[in-house]
């Protein structure tokens, strides 16, 4: 018997394990089968909560296939943006923590969070996300280039151009007319395999609406499309300002499928 909390951030859903009392044996065998929308309990994959040295907790995520790390350059890079906004809140409203300024650890750093409060739970979470990786190597990236804006990759026949960003997991961001559209599904579960992406890579596919909105779905590796990603709409907010698609002077909306 596994005690479980069912969260999501914007549609972004996983399955959540307080590990302060539970303890989870195979945490890669119980992601897939919780996230089996037929049979399990259904979700974009498993995310543990668990005691810290060096924060307020820890959260350990398994994507929907049962992985975690995916390669050998970043074997230490996982991060979801969504997801740690649901342990913000789970920490708080569940006795964890009792402050408003917490810290969680992830496989890509210490993170860093600030909760508002209404009627004693936590109505939303502001995370600090951390600078943009650029640097091809660290992302990574197979390039010539130190960073990747706007070039060009063959994909399935196809040639598109695409910008690559690490907000703590490897993005490969390309602008199209109409996103809606987009067969996302073929071009993103290639590109998540692509020689060139070592640790594989979460494509996002944008829309310009005009310069402060844009629109994006997203491709995650080890979970296909998702309704949201939190770092991806952080790495799309990115390119869009190198490539000078949004006005970087101001806010930029971000619209996904979840909100």
């Amino acid at each position: 018997v596994m005690k479980f909390t069912k969260m999501h951030g914007i549609g972004n859903d996983y399955v959540y394990v307080n590990c302060f009392k539970e303890t989870v044996k195979d945490p890669s065998a119980v992601a897939k089968f919780v996230s089996d929308r037929h049979f399990g309990i259904g979700s974009d994959g498993l995310i543990l909560i668990k005691p810290s040295d060096i924060a307020d907790c820890e959260m350990d995520m398994y994507n929907l296939d049962g992985s975690q790390v995916h390669g050998i350059l970043c074997a230490e890079r996982v991060m979801c943006g969504n997801g740690i906004r649901c342990v913000a809140k789970y920490a708080y409203d569940y006795g964890i923590v009792n402050k408003t300024s917490i810290s969680v650890a992830t496989k890509s750093g210490v993170k860093y969070l600030d909760l508002s409060i209404h009627d004693g739970k936590v109505s939303m979470v502001k995370v600090n996300m951390g600078a943009p990786i650029l640097q091809a190597s660290l992302i990574p990236v197979v390039s010539e280039s130190e960073q990747v804006v706007n070039a060009p990759i063959e994909v399935d026949g196809q040639i598109y151009h695409f910008t690559a960003v690490s907000m703590g997991n490897p993005h490969a961001v390309t602008f199209v007319e109409n996103v809606m559209e987009y067969p996302i599904e073929k071009y993103g579960r290639v590109s998540e395999f692509h020689p060139i992406f070592p640790d594989r890579v979460n494509t996002e596919f944008v829309e310009i609406v005009d310069d402060s909105h844009v629109k994006m779905r997203v491709w995650e590796r080890g979970s296909g499309e998702t309704l949201a990603c939190g770092t991806g709409a952080c790495a799309v907010t990115v390119a869009s300002i190198l490539n000078d698609k949004v006005d970087g002077s101001k806010p930029v909306t971000v619209q996904l499928l979840g909100g």
